[in-house]
C-alpha cells in the first residue's frame, strides 16, 4: 500500500520535520496538535552536528543560524574549587562543526513557515492518546478517518508509544528550567555552554540560546538539577531562599537569576528512561522521545527525533511498501539509537544523582583521563552525536 495520507501526532521538533520531508515528497500529512494552536514547548537546547546536517538536507539551516548562538565549547566545573574536570571543544573533530544554541520558539517558526509553504495540514485541539488501524483517537473519544500511516512524534510521554511497549522508567531527578535575558558583562562564555557542580545532587548550566523570533534580545537557558519529589518543598521553601543558594554556589549567574521573580518562571522537567525495541507497528511509525527518552545529560535529544524523522522519510521515499520501509527505518536507527541510550543511562549518575562516589571518579578520573593525547576527540565525537556516524 502506498502511504499518501499522513497523519503526524506532535508539532514538536521531530514532528515537524519528518511532515515537512513528507510533504515535499508529495505526500498529504496532516499534523495533530494537542494545543489549541501549534506553538513551541521546552527550554533552549543544543542543534549538534548531526542535528544541523538534517537542516542542511531540508535546505534551513541558514534560517536557524540566523538566530542561534553558536557553541564551540561544553565545559564543568566542580565546586568547591571550581576547576575544570570538563571541556569539549568541537574544533577537535576531525570535521569542525560547533553546535548551535538554539531557542525552541527559533526551530519552531523556521519548521513550521516551511510546513505551511510545503502544504501540510494542521489539525489543532486534538489530544491523540491511541492509534489503531490507521486511525486516531483523541482524549475526547473522537476518531479520526483512516491514514495510511501515522507517525507518533508526539513525544516522551505518548500515550501511543506507551501502548507498544509499556511505561517509561522514571528517574529520580530532573530540572528546574528557564530562559532570561543573555547577561552581558557577567563574564559569561557566549560560545559556551557552562556547568558547575557540587557532587552530583547539585549542578546549574548555563545555555545561550540564541534570540526568539522578531526580537534583537539575546537568552540565556538556565537549568537547575531538581528531583522531582523535592518540588513541592523547594517552592514551599520561597524563591528567595533558592537565589541565595544559586548566588552562593556560583555568585557570576545573579544578573541571569534577577528577571526571575515567581516560581512559577522555573518549569520542572521530568525525565524517565524508555528504548522501544520495535518503533513501529501496522501503520504506525514512531519517532523521537516517544520512541527513545532519557536524561538529557549528552545533549541528543532533539538532534536524536531529527535523524528520526530523516530516516523515516528516506525509508519511504525508497520504497512505497511499508512492511519493507518501516523495518527499514527501525533498522537504520537501531545502533545509534541504543548506543546513546546506553551512554545517557550510563553517564547520568555521574551528574545527576546521591552519594559521593560516582562524582568523585568524575571529578578525579575522569576528568585526568579527558587530558590524555586520545580524549579530546572522542569527547567531541561522543557529544556531537557522531558515534557510529548516523550521517
Amino acid at each position: 500500500m502506498k502511504p499518501h495520507d499522513i497523519a503526524v501526532v506532535g508539532a514538536g521538533p521531530s514532528g515537524l520535520a519528518v511532515a515537512l520531508m513528507l510533504a515535499r515528497q508529495g505526500r498529504r500529512v496532516v499534523v495533530h496538535e494537542r494545543f489549541d494552536a501549534p506553538r513551541p514547548v521546552g527550554a533552549g537546547f543544543l542543534l549538534q552536528p548531526t542535528g544541523l546536517h538534517v537542516l542542511d538536507q531540508l535546505g534551513l539551516t541558514g534560517e536557524v543560524e540566523a538566530l542561534g548562538q553558536p557553541v564551540t565549547r561544553l565545559f564543568g566545573r566542580a565546586a568547591p574549587t571550581y576547576r575544570t574536570v570538563l571541556d569539549v571543544r568541537y574544533a577537535d573533530l576531525k570535521r569542525s562543526r560547533a553546535a548551535l544554541g538554539v531557542h525552541r520558539a527559533a526551530l519552531f517558526e523556521v519548521l513550521y513557515r516551511a510546513c505551511l509553504a510545503a502544504g501540510v495540514g494542521f489539525e489543532t485541539g486534538f489530544d491523540a492518546v491511541g492509534a489503531d488501524d490507521g486511525r486516531l483517537t483523541d482524549a475526547r473519544g473522537r476518531t479520526t478517518p483512516r491514514f495510511d500511516l501515522v507517525i507518533d512524534a508526539a513525544g516522551a510521554r505518548s500515550p501511543i508509544a506507551e501502548a507498544l511497549e509499556g511505561p517509561r522508567r522514571p528517574l529520580s531527578f530532573g530540572a528546574l528550567w528557564t530562559t532570561v535575558p543573555w547577561a552581558d558583562g557577567a563574564g559569561f562564555d557566549e560560545g559556551a555552554l557552562e556547568q558547575v557542580y557540587r557532587r552530583a545532587d547539585t549542578m546549574i548550566g548555563v545555555l545561550p540560546s540564541g534570540r526568539r523570533p522578531g526580537s534583537d534580545q539575546r537568552l540565556a537557558t538556565v537549568f537547575w538539577s531538581l528531583k522531582g519529589g523535592d518540588h513541592e518543598a523547594w517552592r514551599a521553601a520561597g524563591l528567595e531562599a533558592w537565589k541565595d543558594r544559586v548566588r552562593g554556589f556560583w555568585p557570576e549567574t545573579a544578573p541571569l537569576l534577577a528577571p526571575i521573580t515567581e516560581p512559577d518562571d522555573l518549569t520542572l522537567a521530568r525525565y524517565a528512561h524508555r528504548t522501544l525495541k520495535r518503533p513501529f507497528g501496522d501503520r504506525l511509525a514512531v519517532i523521537g522521545d516517544a520512541a527513545h527518552s532519557t536524561s538529557p545529560q549528552l545533549g541528543q535529544g532533539v538532534n536524536m527525533g531529527l535523524l528520526d524523522a530523516y530516516a523515516l522519510a528516506r525509508a519511504l521515499a525508497a520504497t512505497d511498501d511499508m512492511t519493507v520501509a518501516l523495518p527499514a527505518y527501525a533498522a537504520a536507527r537501531r545502533w545509534h539509537v541504543r548506543l546513546y541510550q546506553a551512554l545517557s543511562w550510563g553517564f547520568t549518575p555521574f551528574y545527576q544523582a546521591d552519594g559521593r562516589l560516582l562524582p568523585w571518579v568524575r571529578d578525579h578520573l575522569l576528568g585526568r583521563a579527558a587530558r590524555m593525547p586520545f580524549a579530546p576527540r572522542l569527547l567531541a565525537v561522543t557529544v556531537s552525536g557522531l558515534l557510529l556516524d548516523p550521517r
